[in-house]
């Protein structure tokens, strides 16, 4: 490829008014749940943009969900469980995933692969703290106090509920490599809340054990979280071939701080969108350039796109992305 890469985390969703139109009527875990709606709404931004990668349109619970877990997605709030886990019985009720309990999922990549002609489909999963933190907590949570409490006074419980949530989440990317995605990525977004010894005790072990479990593969495989600073040398001991950086560490920083060997993905703040153009050019161009300074660079966002984005600005950006990345190879 003779310019930078570039996708977007969120790039299909709420920016789109194509997509709000088709969710007028849908719950988000229902559209999640359907493949022919998965196809579309996956495709929508590579319309619109022309990224040189799709993302899965999917949903970090949705595994959760198919195995029985009470889960919901409630607008403006974000996932809300039933029954949030307080007991090694309902540690137990986390079973592994089977394929027929998301048959929509190898049905969607496989259409996916088909209309892509080519350009890559990223297969998609949360990560084993994230994924705990929702169930602990009941919801979303700015201290997670209940999860670290669970972390801290019951190691035990605690290594059996992210046993079974990395074995959900290794079922779930290995049906999408099967079916045909030619990378995966690990959103485990909330664990830039631990401290660096707590990650290397408490996650790092599960994280590992997912990567090293899609090894065989031969498909890149996609690390990211948020506010990870301190974190993204140990983020890449856990296997990834790429380290995703959000906005606040500097990209030529992060090269110090992760390991050789490895790619970056980022790292332009999503709310640089908001500005004027002449305000997003020169921080793009910014990244692009402290990009060079790694061993790989896949232009993105530090995190995900924000509802209010205009999208002819992300289909500005991608030009020049592609446009300037080529000029200054």
């Amino acid at each position: 490829m003779p310019y930078t890469p570039v996708w977007y985390m969120r790039q299909a969703g709420r920016s789109l008014p194509e997509y709000r139109a088709l969710r007028t009527d849908r719950k988000m875990l229902d559209a999640c749940s359907n493949a022919d709606l998965i196809t579309e709404i996956t495709l929508q931004p590579v319309r619109r943009y022309d990224v040189d990668a799709a993302i899965f349109f999917s949903d970090i619970v949705v595994p959760l969900r198919a195995i029985g877990i009470g889960v919901d997605i409630k607008p403006g709030v974000g996932p809300v469980v039933d029954h949030p886990i307080r007991s090694a019985a309902d540690v137990a009720k986390l079973r592994p995933l089977e394929p027929d309990d998301v048959p929509f999922v190898s049905a969607a990549v496989t259409s996916l692969v088909g209309e892509l002609n080519g350009k890559p489909l990223i297969g998609f999963a949360g990560g084993p703290f994230t994924l705990a933190s929702y169930l602990v907590e009941g919801g979303s949570s700015k201290n997670f106090e209940l999860t670290k409490t669970l972390m801290y006074g019951d190691p035990a419980l605690w290594a059996d509920l992210m046993s079974r949530l990395a074995e959900i989440t290794i079922g779930f990317l290995q049906l999408q490599v099967a079916a045909g995605a030619s990378a995966i990525q690990l959103f485990d977004s909330w664990i830039g809340s631990l401290s660096l010894d707590d990650y290397r005790a408490s996650v790092l072990p599960y994280s590992r054990r997912i990567f090293a479990a899609l090894a065989d593969t031969g498909v890149p495989r996609l690390h990211f979280g948020v506010n990870t600073g301190e974190l993204l040398g140990a983020m890449g001991e856990a296997g990834a071939d790429v380290v995703g950086v959000d906005w606040r560490v500097p990209l030529d920083e992060a090269v110090s701080r992760v390991e050789p060997g490895k790619a970056l993905q980022g790292n332009l703040d999503p709310v640089i969108l908001m500005a004027p153009w002449e305000v997003v050019r020169p921080r793009a161009l910014q990244v692009l350039d402290r990009g060079r300074t790694a061993e790989g660079h896949i232009f993105n966002l530090g995190h995900g796109v924000l509802p209010e984005t205009d999208p002819d600005v992300l289909a500005r950006l991608t030009d020049l992305v592609h446009t300037e990345s080529v000029r200054s190879a």
